[in-house]
């Protein structure tokens, strides 16, 4: 049944990109969309409309995955304007999770104002809807303005992540650990907030490839983030040197 098939691939790419199964996540994304060209798939509006928000959903995290966040941002005009397009039939949680989506691609390019933006989309939405969600979204936009300097509003930011985090069922142990050093570490400059993330990063690196953990990093790749401010480096490169590592 070409419905359930559709369901099918988009459900085995999302569980590739939460294992971060590269290779795999790469040659199913191909597959399904040799699939979308076929006259089953383009003659059927609901079938044309699936697979085009499940393939683009699926472009976005193989960026994600890799680190390439600037490639990317190339793909949103016309993502934008393919869920305009088929705007009856896009609800408003899928809205909710191409906005995540493309504010952490401009998280990950650097360009926090723009990753406001579209954080701000979810910020402001349905409240219960998808408290995982709003909770990592408050959890971006805190570190946006903390990457942005703006240290003095850090404190009430954090207090919008834990209200959210009080909602949210079963936290792993990066999420437990995470907001456990934001807690108390968070409202310190960058110079003396050095050390507390090497301490951190020691405490949650090797759940790096825990399969129980990956909901922390398919939502936001902290530990990625805490070795880009150790190591010196962009939260992108760090993210793709792990990438061509495990195509070794």
């Amino acid at each position: 049944e070409t419905g359930h098939f559709i369901k099918g691939m988009h459900n085995l790419l999302n569980a590739h990109f939460d294992l971060r199964n590269f290779k795999k996540f790469e040659s199913t994304l191909f597959e399904f969309e040799q699939y979308a060209r076929t006259p089953e798939v383009l003659e059927h509006d609901n079938f044309r409309t699936h697979t085009s928000i499940y393939i683009n959903s699926a472009k976005l995290n193989l960026h994600l995955m890799k680190g390439t966040f600037k490639d990317a941002l190339s793909l949103i005009p016309e993502i934008e304007a393919k869920l305009q397009e088929y705007s009856l039939y896009v609800d408003q949680h899928r809205i909710m999770v191409f906005n995540y989506k493309i504010a952490t691609l401009y998280f990950g390019s650097g360009d926090y104002a723009r990753c406001i933006d579209y954080l701000q989309e979810i910020i402001n939405s349905n409240a219960d809807l998808r408290y995982d969600l709003q909770c990592y979204a408050r959890l971006m936009h805190m570190l946006s303005h903390y990457e942005m300097g703006n240290y003095d509003i850090i404190e009430s930011l954090i207090k919008s992540v834990f209200r959210f985090m009080a909602k949210m069922k079963n936290l792993t142990v990066v999420e437990e650990e995470m907001f456990r050093f934001m807690r108390h570490s968070f409202n310190v400059t960058p110079q003396k907030l050095r050390p507390e993330l090497e301490t951190f990063l020691e405490k949650i690196k090797h759940l790096e490839r825990n399969r129980f953990e990956t909901r922390a990093f398919a939502y936001l790749d902290i530990i990625s983030w805490v070795e880009s401010k150790v190591y010196g480096k962009p939260m992108a490169t760090v993210i793709y040197e792990k990438y061509q590592k495990s195509k070794r």
